[in-house]
């Protein structure tokens, strides 16, 4: 009896070994969630760090800026990536519910890129001729200098934290109801690229295989592309900051990603991406 008591109690140490120790190994899990403007350069940051610490898993998802902060509140995902600051109904579900006003951290910088097809002669638009066009006070082409034909209007879907952005920054007003809106950027690029008079809006980093419309403030200012100097100096007049919001002040794994996204190796991979450093 009292050898198979032993025997039963080396057992239990081993198994309680085994367990601990596959704890200890599992790699130590960190979600991301949001911005579909940002995925490209998350799922980049994710997996060199990944390379560099094989301790840590790093998961990434799209869906748009308020999928992710939604997902930041009800507690399903870590970082929350943002095209857009939260708003303050939602810092305040976030205090009700955790105590908390969030933590926010600028990690990239963007500038919103209007989108043209390669055979629109249109190369420049304004600020206000933007907004007449994707509210659609300007239906035709002509009417900014192009051709005699509707203009064709592509957009995000309200989740969009650009989708949000641009409407305050450019539309300020209701998008027209022609205007057609798409699950992701890319989509956005690829309805341009195919639609000689279609015209979209998105990121930077998206921008391949279109032409970009330079952007005015006013009809009597220079118009200009976004590119690293014109975010850098403010010239480019839809420049915007890339956020991470967390519930709260990170801390261990997450501390250290974040850390390292804000250092040379991070930043050198936002360039890379076709976005713009915070430094």
């Amino acid at each position: 009896m009292k050898r198979n008591k032993s025997i039963k109690t080396i057992a239990g140490i081993i198994l309680l070994a085994v367990i601990a120790f596959a704890f200890m190994a599992a790699p130590k899990k960190i979600t991301v969630k949001g911005s579909d403007t940002l995925v490209i350069l998350a799922q980049r940051w994710a997996e060199v760090y990944m390379k560099s610490h094989p301790e840590v898993a790093i998961q990434v998802t799209g869906g748009g800026s308020g999928t992710g902060i939604s997902a930041l509140i009800n507690g399903s995902t870590d970082i929350c990536d943002a095209s857009r600051p939260m708003k303050q109904s939602e810092i305040d579900k976030l205090k009700e519910r955790y105590g908390s006003l969030g933590v926010e951290i600028r990690c990239a910088k963007d500038g919103i890129t209007v989108y043209l097809n390669d055979a629109n002669p249109v190369k420049e638009l304004s600020i206000k001729q933007l907004g007449g066009i994707f509210t659609g006070k300007i239906k035709n082409w002509k009417e900014v200098g192009g051709p005699d034909a509707d203009i064709k209007l592509y957009g995000r879907e309200n989740s969009s934290g650009t989708y949000v952005f641009f409407q305050e920054n450019v539309v300020k007003g209701d998008y027209a109801p022609s205007c057609q809106t798409l699950p992701g950027t890319a989509a956005v690029v690829n309805a341009v690229k195919n639609d000689k008079y279609g015209i979209g809006y998105g990121g930077a980093a998206y921008s391949k295989g279109i032409k970009q419309c330079l952007v005015k403030k006013d009809d009597k200012s220079t118009a200009y592309p976004p590119n690293t100097e014109t975010i850098k100096n403010g010239t480019y007049p839809i420049s915007r900051y890339l956020y991470m919001y967390l519930r709260n002040r990170p801390s261990g794994d997450i501390k250290n990603y974040i850390d390292w996204i804000l250092g040379p190796e991070g930043q050198k991979l936002v360039v890379e991406a076709g976005y713009f450093p915070v430094k």
